[in-house]
């Protein structure tokens, strides 16, 4: 990464980070609470349906907690969590913002943040509280339709979190919300709204990627502590993932041209099996073993979605079918659990555990 390597000390580059998130309208700490005692809409021994979903959504987003539970964000049934016996099923009835959710994050103090299609909602252990959010005006921005979808959060190393949102990106340092692009000491020469960022990361060297999303198709964004700069290659515009293999290279998992990598000086294409669809890729994730997992989604000339979910590990793709016991192959989300397992969200809400050799289905 040494092209882009930070100069600046890591106490400026705080200083830095809480200026961008200050002088920006002033909102109290998450307040508004669902009930006392909470409604859990389900709980089952499997992932189990209650919303009237259909088969077209997914399980979006996985992250395991610091106490071990899991945590899965669906695009039309809440979120649920699992304790390693019981899946518990939150949705609106229970406090969540709205029923699609697009990311979630733990923070630092133990408490879980659910970036929905309508704002975000916290879980402080006991309750959910709504992040106070009214029509047409929010700490998270104004949008003209008074909803504001937020599809990435990340906590940085000065505990900052990012949110990235219809109506560009903001970060919150403990006790107020900014709009980040609204700090004049940013170079931003390449006029970059960070408007639906899907992805977040802050790589070893403390730099930030963005990656943006298709309402505003701007590819790439790099953020070294001063400047922003945009990078878009072969045209790209669309990213669905960042993420980091153990040698430190940057990789992208885009919409239309498969998997790129940076490796601190070029982007370039990535080794690919033959039969992925790269064009529909919507996930990527770099293991504890230093294998390369890609998640893909497609559908076929009957309308049939089949996707594909391959591991590389640096000389060979291996491809897992429902043969080997995968039931759904359209894969949106991909994590590695403390144990080493990788679980695999799917279409139609199909979750997955893979431990090395077998896959165990938790969906119904």
């Amino acid at each position: 990464m040494a092209k882009f390597k930070n100069p600046i000390f890591s106490l400026l580059l705080v200083s830095l980070f809480f200026t961008s998130c200050n002088g920006q309208k002033k909102t109290e700490q998450p307040t508004e609470s669902a009930a006392e005692q909470l409604s859990f809409t389900s709980k089952n021994t499997k992932l189990t349906k209650t919303q009237g979903t259909n088969e077209y959504q997914n399980v979006h987003c996985i992250i395991q907690d610091k106490k071990g539970n899991f945590w899965f964000g669906t695009t039309g049934e809440g979120v649920y969590r699992y304790d390693g016996k019981e899946f518990t099923q939150f949705t609106e009835k229970d406090g969540l913002s709205n029923n699609k959710v697009w990311s979630v994050l733990e923070d630092t103090a133990g408490n879980i943040w659910f970036g929905t299609d309508d704002g975000i909602s916290q879980y402080n252990g006991k309750t959910i509280s709504k992040v106070p959010y009214t029509k047409g005006t929010s700490s998270l921005g104004t949008v003209a339709s008074g909803r504001n979808a937020v599809y990435s959060m990340m906590q940085d190393k000065s505990s900052i979190i990012w949110f990235g949102t219809d109506s560009g990106m903001y970060c919150y340092n403990g006790k107020t919300f900014s709009n980040f692009l609204d700090n004049a000491a940013i170079a931003n020469k390449s006029n970059l709204t960070l408007k639906s960022v899907q992805c977040i990361f802050e790589d070893k060297d403390g730099n930030f990627w963005f990656g943006s999303g298709p309402m505003a198709f701007e590819g790439i964004g790099f953020y070294d502590g001063k400047s922003l700069t945009n990078f878009k290659p072969q045209n790209e515009g669309w990213i669905r993932t960042i993420t980091e293999d153990k040698d430190g290279t940057l990789l992208f998992a885009t919409r239309h041209i498969g998997m790129i990598t940076y490796d601190g000086e070029n982007f370039t294409g990535f080794s690919e099996p033959q039969k992925i669809r790269k064009d529909l890729m919507n996930t990527v994730l770099a293991d504890s073993k230093g294998n390369i997992w890609y998640g893909s989604d497609y559908t076929n000339d009957k309308d049939i979605t089949t996707g594909g979910l391959w591991k590389f590990d640096g000389k060979s793709f291996v491809e897992f079918t429902k043969k080997d016991g995968l039931g759904n192959t359209s894969i949106y989300s991909l994590t590695e659990d403390k144990a080493g397992n990788i679980w695999i969200g799917t279409r139609n809400y199909g979750l997955y555990r893979y431990d090395g050799q077998t896959f165990e289905t938790f969906s119904e």
